[in-house]
C-alpha cells in the first residue's frame, strides 16, 4: 500500500462503500418491480433512462468541474444525492416511483463521477495515473461483490423482506459520504483551474476536451460492443449453470476484477497504458469468442474468471490515457466527454446486443461484440495518446 496515497485510499474506500450500497439493491430490483406490477419491458426502460441520465450529468458536471475552485463539494453532493434517495425504494408503491428514484440516484452518480475522477487524477503524479484509477476501480468491484452477499445474508435472516434490505442500503451509503470529509484538495491545482476559467473562451478543440480524436474513436468503437454483463449470465444459464449459482458467478467475476485491477494498473503505468488497453480489448474479444463457442457449466466458470481480467487491463489505463492527455485544468471536461461517450455507447451496445440475441442468435450478438472490440483495438494502434497520456516506459521498466 506504500504507493497509494491518502486521497487515493480514501476515494477507494468511498467507492467501496457506495458500491456495497448500490449492489445491495440492484440484484433485487427486478423481483421487487414485479411485485409492484412492472415487467421486463419497464425494467429495461428504467435502466435505460437511468444510464442516459447519468451519462448526461457526467458530461455537464465535468464541464462545470473546470470552472470551480473546489471539486470536493460537487463530489460530496453527488454521493449524498445517491445515498439519500436509494433507501426510499423501501417506500415505493408503484413502478413509476422506482423510475423516479433510480433516475435521481443516477443524477447523483453523474454529478460526482467527473469531478471525483479529476480530483483523483490531481492527487497523484502523472506516471501513477493508471495505478490510481485501477485501485479505485478495484475497490468499486469489491463493493459490487460484497453488496449482493450482504443482501443475501439479510434475506436469509428476513426472508422476502426486500424493503428492509433497501432501507439498510442507506448505511454504507452514509458512511461513504462521511469518508469524503477526510479527502484533501491541492490549493495549487485549484488556483490553476480558476485562472484557466477566467481566461478567454475556449476554442472548438478545447470545448471538446482537447482529447485526441483517434483515442475517442477507438473507445467509442469498443464501447459499442461492450454490452451489459447480465447477458453473459444469460449465456451461462444456456451452458447449464443453475439459476441459483448465478449470484456466485457474479461475485466471482467482481472478485477477479477487484484483485486484478491494482496490480494490472501498476503494470500499465510501467509498460504502457496504450499497450495495456490494446491487450485488454483483444482479451475481451477472445473471451467473447469463448462465450460464443462454449457449451458446458465449466466453460462458463472459466470464461467468467478470464473475463474478469479485462477490467484490470482496461479501466485504469483508459481513464489514465484520458486524464493524461490534457492539463489538470481541462481534465473535468475531458473526463466528462469520456463518461458521456462510454455511457451512451454502453446503452447503445446493450440495445444492439439484446436485439441481435433475440432476433438472430446469441452467437451473432457475441461475435458482434468481439468484432467491435478488435476494431477498437486496431484504431487504438493508430491513435496518438495526447499530451502525456501514455509516458514511454524506461528501459528498466520495459
Amino acid at each position: 500500500m506504500k504507493t497509494i496515497n491518502r486521497n487515493v485510499l480514501l476515494l477507494g474506500v468511498v467507492s467501496l462503500l457506495a458500491d456495497i450500497s448500490s449492489d445491495m439493491v440492484m440484484p433485487l430490483l427486478p423481483a421487487f418491480l414485479v411485485t409492484l406490477g412492472g415487467g421486463p419491458a419497464f425494467l429495461g426502460f428504467i435502466e435505460g433512462a437511468a444510464e442516459a441520465t447519468a451519462s448526461l450529468f457526467k458530461y455537464l458536471s465535468g464541464r462545470f468541474a473546470d470552472r470551480v475552485p473546489k471539486l470536493l463539494p460537487m463530489t460530496i453532493a453527488g454521493y449524498v444525492i445517491s445515498g439519500g434517495v436509494r433507501p426510499l425504494l423501501s417506500l415505493a408503491g408503484a413502478p413509476w416511483q422506482v423510475l423516479a428514484i433510480r433516475c435521481t440516484d443516477r443524477v447523483g452518480k453523474g454529478v460526482r463521477s467527473s469531478p471525483r475522477d479529476k480530483l483523483l487524477a490531481g492527487s497523484v503524479d502523472e506516471e501513477k495515473l493508471a495505478e490510481a484509477f485501477s485501485f479505485h476501480q478495484g475497490m468499486d468491484h469489491l463493493g459490487a461483490a460484497l453488496g449482493p452477499l450482504l443482501a443475501t445474508g439479510m434475506l436469509v435472516l428476513w426472508p422476502g423482506d426486500l424493503r428492509r434490505v433497501f432501507l439498510f442500503a442507506g448505511v454504507p451509503g452514509a458512511l461513504a459520504c462521511l469518508a469524503l470529509f477526510w479527502v484533501r484538495e491541492s490549493k495549487q491545482l485549484a488556483r490553476a483551474t480558476v485562472d484557466k476559467a477566467n481566461q478567454s473562451p475556449a476554442s472548438g478543440a478545447a470545448r471538446l476536451g482537447g482529447l485526441p480524436v483517434g483515442l475517442l474513436a477507438a473507445i467509442a468503437l469498443f464501447t459499442l460492443g461492450n454490452s451489459a454483463d447480465t447477458l453473459l449470465l444469460l449465456r451461462a444459464q444456456e451452458f447449464g449453470v443453475p439459476v441459483a449459482q448465478a449470484p456466485l458467478l457474479w461475485v466471482a467475476l467482481h472478485l477477479v476484477r477487484s484483485f486484478g485491477s491494482w496490480p494490472l494498473g501498476r503494470a500499465a503505468d510501467r509498460l504502457g497504458r496504450k499497450r495495456s488497453l490494446f491487450m485488454g480489448w483483444v482479451w475481451y474479444a477472445l473471451c467473447y469468442a469463448g462465450f460464443a463457442l462454449g457449451s458446458t457449466p465449466l466453460h462458463a466458470w472459466v470464461l467468467f474468471v478470464a473475463y474478469g481480467l479485462v477490467a484490470g487491463l482496461t479501466e485504469g489505463a483508459e481513464k489514465a490515457l484520458i486524464a493524461g492527455a490534457v492539463p489538470h485544468e481541462g481534465r473535468g471536461t475531458a473526463l466528462g466527454i469520456f463518461n458521456l461517450v462510454t455511457g451512451l455507447g454502453a446503452l447503445a451496445a446493450s440495445v444492439i446486443a439484446g436485439q441481435l440475441w433475440e432476433r438472430v442468435s446469441p452467437l451473432a450478438a457475441l461475435a458482434t461484440g468481439g468484432a467491435l472490440a478488435l476494431a477498437g483495438a486496431l484504431v487504438l494502434l493508430l491513435a496518438r495518446s495526447g499530451r502525456a497520456g501514455d509516458p514511454a516506459p524506461t528501459a528498466a521498466q520495459a
